[in-house]
């Protein structure tokens, strides 16, 4: 009941992903239909209830632009968590100011970065020229489109990624 569930919108973009619980309730109050069963069966005592993969609002939602909240698992998701200074892929990470915030450097998705532990002691407080160190992608702020806020799911998902790739 905890798998994930794609939601879309009416017009077919998607919106969310919810939990198979919240969709099986959205479907069964008549709030959203189900697009894509690829999960077999939930078994009641008087029915068999699908288990939904994709789930469609009956009701157009009008929403803000998603964006992407600047936080410490977003910026190494952004950066594949690899480290942006000597490239190795590694799981114990830190986020390194490329300018320091005590010269001024502001805590925004331009100005940090992941970076391994002994990268980001060798740097310390200091700008990357004084350091001779070089950034080995420039950074930026993450796209809010569906691909990247969604696409995690799509490995484990693969029936997703029609849904997910148009947008």
């Amino acid at each position: 009941m905890n798998a994930p569930v794609l939601v879309l919108n009416a017009n077919f973009e998607p919106i969310n992903v919810c939990n198979t619980r919240r969709a099986v309730g959205l479907i069964l109050s008549g709030k959203a239909g189900m697009v894509m069963n690829g999960r077999g069966y939930i078994q009641t005592v008087k029915i068999a209830i699908p288990r939904p993969s994709v789930i469609r609002l009956e009701q157009m939602i009008h929403r803000p632009r998603p964006q992407i909240k600047l936080s410490r698992r977003e910026i190494f998701r952004r950066d594949n968590y690899t480290c942006q200074y000597c490239g190795r892929h590694t799981s114990d990470l830190t986020l390194d100011h490329v300018l320091p915030k005590h010269l001024g450097g502001e805590h925004v998705w331009t100005n940090v970065v992941a970076a391994c532990p002994s990268c980001n002691h060798r740097k310390g407080g200091r700008k990357l020229d004084e350091a001779r160190m070089t950034l080995l992608h420039i950074p930026h702020e993450p796209p809010a489109s569906a691909v990247y806020v969604f696409g995690r799911h799509v490995e484990e998902n693969t029936d997703w990624e029609q849904y997910i790739r148009g947008w």
